[in-house]
């Protein structure tokens, strides 16, 4: 098969790196282009863990150069970044994974928890990337867009519990994240002495996730949950472990349930134990498990925060937007240990 030219705009950040990663092993995609809002550096400069690995110079970002130079544009910008872009190559016939918020969401809701949307005509034409509930229709679309880190753990969580949750009681989802899930840019909470041998909880129940979480577990069941999340940040460079709690209005067997949802599914992982970060950081895995008491159930998932929560799902989407198998190039062996 020939090879397909692809782009990546947003080389600077950890998502941009890892996305470099793997498709410099990418049998049919081929990096032809790399950019930055800045551009103007060799990319083994950005990365110095790229020389003698894979050589380009990064380019500061352009419409049209990706519109004559790629098949296919991998978006890695933060949101309101990303729509800029997208909308100017929509019309041309390049696809697009994006790795931002900007087309994640309902008009309504993104606008409430974002900003006002800039490209709402093509808003509609967007395909939500997270393969196991959308495969058939990321196959078709030309616009993905790629799941938050948070999001991807707690849907691929809790979607197969949907018809046996007890719809009057709150969902709590406790979440801990390496600190790589809060980008590049150093802040205080992300400095060596806030973070050292520490944890703590932010954006208490105003995480942008949540309404993402929100939102889909509702066009998957159409039913109104009441989503409560709290993410910490904890002392590891990646890695996402999500708890998950909530009742029951049915006696069921939750590991059964979970094994004959995800039965056919390759990237999705059902324990007989509970899950950590570390067997599945480094892979395109999400690891699940689940217990009862009573009616009372609780639910653990684990998956790289920037690859499976970010940059492999972003290939495994390209993968199947062009027509070749979703496995292709992904990451499979963890960091172990």
């Amino acid at each position: 098969m020939t090879h397909i030219n692809v782009g990546v705009v947003g080389a600077s950040g950890y998502t941009g790196l890892e996305l470099i990663k793997i498709l410099v092993q990418h049998p049919i995609f081929q990096i032809t282009y790399v950019a930055t809002s800045e551009g103007g550096v060799e990319l083994d400069k950005l990365h110095p863990a790229m020389q003698d690995v894979f050589s380009s110079p990064v380019e500061k970002a352009d419409v049209k150069e990706i519109t004559t130079r790629c098949e296919l544009v991998f978006l890695a910008l933060p949101h309101q970044a990303s729509m800029g872009f997208a909308k100017g190559l929509i019309d041309e016939g390049i696809k697009i994974v994006d790795l931002s918020a900007d087309y994640r969401l309902e008009l309504e809701t993104y606008e409430k928890h974002y900003c006002p949307h800039e490209d709402k005509e093509h808003l509609d034409q967007a395909v939500y990337g997270l393969p196991e509930l959308y495969r058939e229709e990321i196959k078709k679309s030309s616009l993905v867009a790629n799941p938050g880190c948070y999001p991807t753990a707690s849907i691929l969580a809790l979607v197969p519990f949907t018809d046996y949750i007890d719809e009057n009681f709150p969902i709590f989802i406790d979440a801990k994240s390496g600190v790589s899930g809060a980008g590049k840019k150093c802040n205080e909470s992300t400095h060596y002495i806030s973070i050292n041998e520490n944890i703590f909880p932010y954006k208490v129940l105003s995480h942008r996730h949540e309404p993402e979480i929100k939102e889909k577990l509702f066009k998957q069941s159409n039913k109104e949950f009441d989503i409560n999340f709290v993410p910490h940040l904890i002392p590891a460079t990646r890695g996402e472990l999500i708890d998950a709690y909530m009742l029951l209005k049915e006696d069921i067997d939750p590991l059964q349930v979970l094994r004959e949802f995800y039965k056919d599914e390759p990237f999705v992982r059902i324990f007989d134990k509970p899950v950590d970060i570390k067997s599945c950081s480094g892979t395109n895995f999400c690891d699940i498990y689940a217990q009862k008491k009573g009616n009372k159930l609780y639910v653990n998932s684990a998956v790289d925060n920037i690859l499976r929560g970010s940059s492999s799902q972003a290939v495994a989407n390209a993968n199947l937007m062009c027509g070749l198998a979703e496995n292709l190039a992904l990451p499979i062996i963890a960091y172990v240990p």
